[in-house]
């Protein structure tokens, strides 16, 4: 288990992680027989490339007192990740997915085994005080707020007593609509917790959806109404587009890659790239070019953290 000589932390966050079975040949996942073992889960991949860069970053889960959760917590050990919060739950088991593995850039099938997981019983008991007091960042997904009514009671509790001792908060709505009983739903959650955050960093299709507007601008423009301080909306290939509560704005270009092998994760990739080069003191466009270029990582291996960069392979930007 990873401490703290201080106990202080750069970044922390909440989610559920799974064990992930990568498929080893293309093509129907059923007929697939043997896979790669992986970690996943979205806030795990954005701890995980934290802690590659450097920052100190804990992760507040459960896991099952199984096979899978064993594998989770030995992977957060080998990543540096501090997970005195987890929970070693008892009664219910670590999830599981299976991923099929795709060769021209198409999203791969994934098929999820996580109802009634140990993560999706994470509540307001979860709260440690000192232990995120102990933090200068939370950032918070929509999965971990889609996983199950006290998951998402968590995040809100977690997301206002940190504003409250003044951290910084980003928030990524990462839209599972298959877990929520709404669009509807979903749509009222998750823009009452974004409103919590200072950085909220939607996908162009997601911004659509969460907010009803199709120009990014009028994305922006809906979540700054409600106090956030900068949106930045990812745009695909076009790269990504920002606004700040200042009335600053601008593209950022895409970094384009020749081999586009899985897309999975990529968000989770740019998210890194943010959430570092801001706590770093860098500009907002500045930051966006680090997330891209993370999220280009990202996307030319199989695995949802696989390319996310240490620091030297970084390199300088």
């Amino acid at each position: 288990m990873t401490t703290h000589q201080n106990g202080t932390l750069d970044v922390v966050t909440i989610g559920e992680a799974m064990a992930m079975f990568v498929a080893r040949e293309a093509g129907d996942l059923a007929a697939a027989e043997t896979f790669i073992k992986r970690a996943a889960g979205a806030e795990l991949n954005v701890a995980i490339g934290l802690a590659r860069l450097g920052l100190k970053v804990g992760w507040v889960s459960r896991v099952g007192d199984d096979t899978f959760g064993r594998f989770i917590c030995h992977q957060l050990d080998k990543e540096g990740i501090d997970h005195r919060q987890v929970s070693i739950d008892k009664r219910y088991p670590t999830g599981f997915q299976l991923k099929s593995k795709v060769e021209v850039g198409s999203d791969p099938l994934v098929e999820y085994f996580r109802k009634g997981s140990a993560a999706s019983h994470l509540s307001v008991d979860d709260f440690d005080h000192d232990y995120f007091g102990s933090a200068r960042h939370l950032h918070l997904s929509g999965v971990a707020a889609a996983v199950s009514d006290s998951s998402l009671e968590l995040l809100k509790h977690t997301a206002k007593e940190m504003r409250a001792r003044g951290k910084s908060i980003s928030f990524d709505p990462n839209l599972r609509p298959v877990l929520w009983r709404s669009e509807d739903d979903m749509r009222k959650q998750l823009n009452q917790l974004a409103e919590y955050a200072d950085w909220v960093l939607p996908g162009e299709n997601e911004g659509v959806i969460l907010t009803g507007h199709r120009q990014p601008e009028a994305i922006a423009d809906f979540y700054l109404d409600k106090g956030v301080k900068a949106v930045v909306i990812k745009t695909g290939c076009d790269g990504a587009w920002f606004k700040t509560a200042g009335g600053e704005k601008g593209q950022v270009e895409a970094i384009l890659v020749d081999n586009v092998v899985d897309t999975v994760g990529a968000g989770d990739g740019f998210a890194v790239g943010v959430i570092s080069a801001l706590l770093e003191g860098k500009t907002l466009p500045q930051a966006i070019r680090r997330g891209n270029k993370i999220g280009s990582l990202a996307i030319q291996v199989i695995g949802d953290s696989e390319g996310l960069p240490t620091r030297q392979q970084l390199g300088d930007d």
